[in-house]
């Protein structure tokens, strides 16, 4: 007596299943759809939040490698009795002595309030101040005129001014018209030039600029300087260096009353400061994934519900439970996997436009759309594994009763 053994059950291919998971997603567009865009939305927020974050640094990099990490700040502490310090006059000379020492220039603070005229009240100040500056000083403290002209040897005697860059935004001042003045110090000034915002001296944006003969002429400045921006030799060991002997060179007696700062080094700071929010974002898309995921969820297994009679049919015609749990795996990775292919292009293009508005390197890296990818895939095998169990464990019979 012979017996025949049953045919062992075909293999489905990739493709036949990936043939089979697209009929089962295109019956119902609508409910597919809504159920991916949670899957988008999560993994845009990914690719966007890490893209932006790496522009932002590619950005940052290149501005501080444009300005140079060469730039020192020396100012003015405060004494023991908690007064304001002065530094000595001849510190800028002093301190242009020192070995590495490229340029130095300097402002000093001027008492007076400033005004677009004198008829505005005199508690609108703008929190603006009044500097008194030397002639170089653009080029050392890493900005440039955006209108007009700077300070030359005669206007820096006479009552004429330079507005920093937010200075001149916050007095309606954007461009430079003969005879334009402003108020400063109870009196007329002329206005010549506005600077460029300046990235690594911050303060000079809120300041009017006077020469410091004008100054003490017109508005009582005693010619001490309160702050001084030293260029170095463009090497790290040499600014190092300097760093190191400014405090004593600039006030020899007080040393401890002077305080010394690298811009640059401030500014890297502050970037990683902002980039805390990073984490806050990323953790929102997280949350949207995990809605995406129990959209994922529930479409597979409704789908289930509605197609016991195709389960059913299939399984009479010879399809194991292999296969039906592989066919409904395989329509829930399918499904995350659109959503996040759409969501790492939504963020892409969002990263795209918002960099080329700052003007920062467009920067995506690879472990965003990378790990975007991964998660959607991963939320989708998670999400449809439970559903597709269900639909493999349904009895031919009971689920042909619904025929």
């Amino acid at each position: 007596m012979t017996t025949t053994s049953a045919p062992a059950p075909a293999r489905l291919r990739p493709a036949d299943l990936a043939g089979l998971a697209s009929i089962g997603l295109a019956a119902r567009k609508l409910r597919a759809a809504l159920s991916a865009l949670g899957i988008a939305i999560g993994v845009a927020a990914i690719v966007a939040v890490l893209g932006l974050a790496s522009s932002s640094e590619a950005g940052l990099l290149a501005e501080i490698s444009r300005l140079g990490t060469n730039l020192l700040t020396v100012t003015n502490g405060q004494t023991l009795t908690g007064q304001p310090a002065e530094l000595p006059d001849a510190a800028p000379g002093m301190v242009g002595r020192l070995a590495g020492v490229a340029a130095v220039q300097d402002t000093g603070t001027v008492s007076g309030d400033v005004y677009r005229s004198p008829l505005v009240p005199s508690i609108d100040t703008n929190a603006l101040g009044v500097e008194a500056a030397s002639l170089g000083l653009p080029a050392v403290a890493g900005t440039s005129i955006a209108e007009g002209s700077y300070l030359n040897a005669a206007t820096a005697r006479e009552p004429v001014a330079v507005l920093g860059a937010a200075a001149a935004q916050l007095m309606g001042v954007d461009r430079i018209w003969p005879g334009e003045r402003i108020w400063v110090g109870g009196q007329w000034f002329y206005v010549v030039g506005i600077l460029n915002p300046a990235a690594l001296a911050s303060q000079l944006d809120t300041s009017v600029l006077v020469g410091f003969p004008a100054a003490e002429r017109y508005l009582g400045f005693d010619g001490h300087p309160s702050e001084l921006y030293v260029r170095t030799v463009n090497a790290p060991a040499v600014t190092a260096a300097v760093d190191n002997l400014l405090a004593a060179q600039a006030d020899p007696e007080n040393p401890d009353e002077v305080d010394v700062s690298q811009p640059s080094t401030a500014l890297t700071a502050q970037a990683d400061a902002a980039g805390a929010f990073d984490t806050l974002f990323l953790g929102l898309g997280a949350v949207a994934l995990l809605v995406g995921a129990v959209g994922v969820a529930n479409i597979m297994v409704i789908s289930v519900l509605e197609r016991r009679s195709e389960i059913g049919l299939r399984r009479a015609l010879g399809a194991t439970r292999g296969q039906i749990r592989t066919q409904f795996l395989s329509e829930a990775i399918l499904l995350a996997l659109t959503g996040g292919v759409v969501g790492v292009a939504v963020g892409a293009a969002a990263t795209a436009v918002y960099a080329h508005a700052k003007g920062w390197a467009i920067v995506i890296p690879a472990d965003a759309w990378v790990g975007g990818l991964a998660a959607a895939v991963l939320i989708g095998a998670l999400a449809g594994l439970l559903p597709a169990i269900r639909a493999a464990r349904l009895s031919p019979t009971r689920a042909l009763w619904s025929l």
